[in-house]
C-alpha cells in the first residue's frame, strides 16, 4: 500500500471524491503542513496555523496508480483559485499535492506543466506541490462526512456535484457496490 495526500478545498468534498474508488483502502480527512502540532478544526479555520485541509489516501498501486489519482484530483476541483474553492475561502482551502516521495513530486509537476501548456483552464494553475511535512487526522466528526451527512445543504449543493462528476467520468474506477 502507498499513500497520497491532496488538498482541494473542503476535505469533506475531497474525501467523498476518493473514498469509493477501487484500490483506495481509506481516505482520512486531516490537516497538513502547518506550524503547530495536532491542530483543531477551529485553529485551522482561523487561518493562523498555516495548515491545509487535506485527504490522506491509502491505496493499492496495483489497482489504482498515483497518476490515476492525480487525474481525478485535477478534474474534480478548480486548481486556479488561490486559497479558495467556490464559496470556501481561506488558506486552509488551497490546492496542493503533498508528495510522499520524489516520484510523486515528478509526476505531479509533469501533470501540472502539461495542463498549463494545454491551457486546460482559463487561468494558470496555482496548486502547490510540496513535500508532506506533517499530517494530523481531523476530528472524528469530519471522517466519512458525506456518507453520514449527505442530506445536509452543504453536502447537497457542494459535495454531491463533485461526487456525481466522479461517478459520471470515472464510474469504471468505482468499487463494486458503490452508488453509481
Amino acid at each position: 500500500m502507498e499513500k497520497a495526500t491532496f488538498g482541494a478545498g473542503c476535505f469533506w468534498c475531497v474525501e467523498a471524491v476518493f473514498q469509493d474508488l477501487e484500490g483506495v483502502e481509506k481516505a482520512v480527512s486531516g490537516y497538513s503542513n502547518g506550524r503547530i502540532a495536532n491542530p483543531t478544526y477551529r485553529e485551522v479555520c482561523s487561518g493562523l496555523t498555516g495548515h491545509a485541509e487535506v485527504i490522506q489516501i491509502t491505496y493499492d498501486p496495483a489497482i489504482i496508480s498515483f497518476e490515476q489519482l492525480l487525474e481525478i484530483f485535477w478534474k474534480t476541483h478548480d486548481p486556479t483559485t488561490l486559497n479558495r474553492q467556490g464559496a470556501d475561502t481561506g488558506t486552509q482551502y488551497r490546492s496542493g499535492v503533498y508528495y510522499h516521495n520524489e516520484e510523486q513530486k515528478r509526476l505531479a509537476e509533469e501533470y501540472k506543466q502539461k495542463l498549463n501548456a494545454a491551457k486546460a483552464f482559463d487561468q494558470p494553475i496555482v496548486t502547490e506541490i510540496e513535500p508532506l511535512k506533517s499530517f494530523y487526522p481531523a476530528e472524528d466528526y469530519h471522517q466519512n462526512y458525506y456518507k453520514q451527512n449527505g442530506r445536509e445543504p452543504y453536502c447537497q449543493f457542494v459535495v454531491r456535484p463533485k461526487v456525481d462528476k466522479v461517478r459520471a467520468v470515472f464510474g469504471d474506477k468505482l468499487k463494486k457496490g458503490a452508488l453509481q
